[in-house]
């Protein structure tokens, strides 16, 4: 699902995507780490067994790795980062275009913008203070956790758990398919946490059996294939 772009990233979408331009370094290995050097400008960043690492205040166009990591420092900039076998992390500030990984997580740290989505099959993402995902956040087998955070573009998964907590807010609604073939990740039903303060603009749609437990002070709209367990207090029962 496609959403409206977020204002502070607009610069860099202009930025990477405004030609002519002079070219900028590209960096392509078969073996080895690659790492974008603090301030710089580069164009693609490519490595088949090696982990990327981007420091603070560089700009990448693009970075993509099969058996590695990507990480994204302060206030860095990436258009797209992705990576097959290995996590992704952006640390505080840092922006992106769109981020994917098959195997493994993404954290995104405070204040962390992505413009587009972000999309993983087996890891867990979490979203600290302040991170903000424009497009659709999307994971097949793993936890999702948004901590006074937002996503702009919905949530969809199958098998992992989800938390809303301190008053994060997801616009688009939350769905959750039914396991196909061998996707189930264990017998247990996901839980489902809408916490205190927390808000999901649009309906929540569960095509699967899950525990779904709503904060009193939480703010919810129509939802199928599920009943909301009220609760109060920090946690709600095990």
């Amino acid at each position: 699902m496609r959403v409206r772009t977020l204002v502070p990233l607009v610069a860099l979408s202009l930025a990477l995507s405004a030609g002519p331009a002079p070219a900028k370094e590209s960096i392509s290995k078969v073996f080895g780490g690659i790492t974008a050097e603090e301030g710089r400008e580069y164009g693609s960043l490519d490595s088949v067994n090696g982990g990327i690492t981007i420091r603070e205040n560089a700009v990448v166009r693009e970075a993509e790795t099969v058996n590695g990591g990507i990480s994204v420092g302060e206030r860095a900039r990436v258009g797209s980062a992705s990576t097959v076998n290995g996590g992704i992390s952006l640390d505080r500030e840092a922006q992106a275009g769109n981020l994917s990984t098959v195997n493994g997580a993404i954290r995104l740290a405070d204040g962390v913008q992505v413009e587009d989505e972000v999309e993983t099959v087996n890891g867990g993402v979490k979203l600290m203070p302040g991170a903000r995902i424009g497009g659709e956040l999307s994971t097949v087998n793993g936890a999702i956790s948004l901590r006074r955070a937002v996503v702009g573009g919905g949530i969809h998964s199958v098998n992992g758990d989800l938390t809303l907590e301190d008053g994060s807010v997801v616009r688009g609604g939350i769905r959750y398919e039914k396991p196909k073939g061998w996707n189930w990740s264990g017998s247990r039903d996901p839980r489902v946490v809408i916490g205190r303060d927390s808000e999901v603009v649009g309906e929540m749609v569960f095509e699967r059996e899950v525990e779904l437990f709503v904060h009193e002070t939480a703010r919810i709209g129509k939802v199928t294939g599920a009943t909301a367990q009220r609760y109060s207090g920090d946690q709600p029962p095990r």
